[in-house]
C-alpha cells in the first residue's frame, strides 16, 4: 500500500505567503478548506457540536491517554498557586480547568471560556472531579472579544484550541489585555514531530488510522481528518515563540512533548 500524504505547512515563509494569500482574499482556514473569514466560526462550531458528546474518550482512544500527561505537565508548568484567579481559553470539557482548579484551591477562581455551548455541556455532565467542576465558573464566548476586564487574571491558559480561531494573533493579543502585569500565559497545542521516522508513522496515523477510528466511534471521519489538517498548518515551535513575542510577551520559552507531537509555550505579561 502507498500512503499519500500531505506535506507540513507551518515554515514561516509557507506560513507568511499562505497568510498574505487568505487576507487578500478574506478567507481563513478550515483544514485544508478555504472558507470566508466571516464563516469560519460557524465551520469550528458544527465540528465541535458534532464530536462533543465523544470528544474526551475519543481523546484518550486516540492519544493512548498521554494527552492527560501533556495536559499535567503543562499545567505545572504555569506555577498556579493558592488563591489565583485563572482563565482557561477554548477551554472545552474541562481538563485543564480541573488540573488548575487543584492547583489555586477554594480560595481561588478558575473561569472556563469557550464558544461552544455543547463543549462546556458536556464537560459540565461529567461525574468524574464534581468536587472542582462545581467550582468552575463557565462563560461562552469567543477568544476574539474576552468579556472581561483588563488585568483581571493572574494566569491563562489555551490548550489545543487556538488553532481554530479565525485570528490567532487577535486571541493572543486578548489574553495579554486581561492578564495582570506579571501574569503568566500557558499555550498547549499540536506540533510536527522532530525524527523523520517518527513523523512518517504519525502522519499514516493521523491520516488513516485516526479517521478510520473516528467515524466508528464518533460517527465522523470527516472530523477527524481536520484535526491532522489544523495541525500541519499551525506555526513550529520557533515560530509561535515569536508571534508570542510580537504581541508583547516576554520570558517566551516552550518545550516539546513526545519527540514534539506536542508542545507547550509559557510566557509572561511585562
Amino acid at each position: 500500500m502507498i500512503f499519500k500524504l500531505p506535506a507540513w505547512v507551518n515554515r514561516k515563509e509557507e506560513q507568511k505567503r499562505l497568510k498574505a494569500d487568505l487576507v487578500r482574499k478574506k478567507l481563513s482556514t478550515y483544514g485544508f478548506l478555504q472558507v470566508p473569514e466571516s464563516e469560519k466560526v460557524n465551520y469550528v462550531m458544527q465540528h465541535f457540536n458534532s464530536v462533543a458528546r465523544h470528544y474526551d474518550i475519543m481523546n484518550t482512544i486516540l492519544s493512548l491517554g498521554i494527552h492527560y500527561l501533556w495536559k499535567r505537565m503543562a499545567v505545572g508548568l504555569v506555577g498556579l498557586r493558592p488563591g489565583g484567579c485563572v482563565l482557561d481559553v477554548c477551554g472545552g470539557t474541562g481538563d485543564l480547568a480541573i488540573l488548575a482548579g487543584r492547583k489555586i484551591g477554594k480560595s481561588g477562581q478558575i473561569i472556563l471560556y469557550d464558544i461552544n455551548r455543547e463543549m462546556i455541556l458536556a464537560g459540565k455532565n461529567k461525574p468524574t472531579n464534581r468536587g472542582i467542576r462545581n467550582r468552575i465558573t463557565h462563560v461562552q464566548g469567543d477568544i476574539e472579544a474576552l468579556s472581561f476586564p483588563d488585568g483581571r487574571f493572574d494566569a491563562a491558559m489555551v490548550g489545543f484550541g487556538i488553532r481554530n480561531v479565525t485570528h490567532m494573533e487577535t486571541g493572543f493579543k486578548e489574553i495579554y489585555r486581561v492578564l495582570k502585569p506579571g501574569g503568566t500565559f500557558m499555550c498547549l497545542e499540536f506540533s510536527q514531530p522532530i525524527w523523520p521516522m517518527f513523523r512518517f508513522l504519525y502522519d499514516i496515523y493521523s491520516f488513516y488510522i485516526m479517521p478510520w477510528l473516528g467515524e466508528r466511534i464518533a460517527g465522523s471521519r470527516k472530523a477527524y481528518l481536520h484535526l491532522p489538517e489544523t495541525i500541519r498548518l499551525f506555526p513550529l515551535p520557533d515560530d509561535l515563540s515569536e508571534i508570542i513575542e510580537q504581541i508583547g510577551f516576554v520570558n517566551v520559552r516552550y518545550r516539546r512533548l513526545t519527540n514534539g507531537i506536542a508542545v507547550v509555550h509559557i510566557a509572561v505579561k511585562p
